[in-house]
């Protein structure tokens, strides 16, 4: 058993106190549980992955400089693209990401 004061005064202080420390720990717990809640929500909202992407250069209108499979992680200013799209970038010579290997995945060798 908890050794408790023996006085009215100090028991409703800490009476008072751990009422408050309940609240701040509702508190924490409602925020854990809305941050969870959104993150779930995110998750459920976000696009797929593309199957295939071509990262281009910088600048606008800046050629396709690398092919990638979906998801690579080396993949920058990259946009989602069509398999066939892919392979005919692969064909007119833009280079394969040496990560991913789009080459491979898609059958055709440099």
């Amino acid at each position: 058993m908890i050794d408790l004061p023996p006085d009215l005064a100090r028991l409703r202080t800490l009476r008072a106190w751990h009422a408050m420390c309940l609240r701040a720990v509702d508190a924490a717990i409602a925020t854990a549980e809305q941050r969870a809640a959104e993150q779930k929500r995110g998750e459920e909202q976000r696009p797929p992955t593309p199957d295939w992407m071509v990262e281009r250069g910088i600048g606008q209108g800046a050629p396709p400089i690398e092919v990638h499979v979906g998801g690579c992680h080396m993949a920058q200013n990259a946009r989602a693209v069509a398999r066939e799209q892919a392979l005919q970038a692969l064909v007119a010579g833009v280079r394969a990401c040496i990560h991913c290997r789009p080459d491979t995945e898609l059958g055709i060798l440099e």
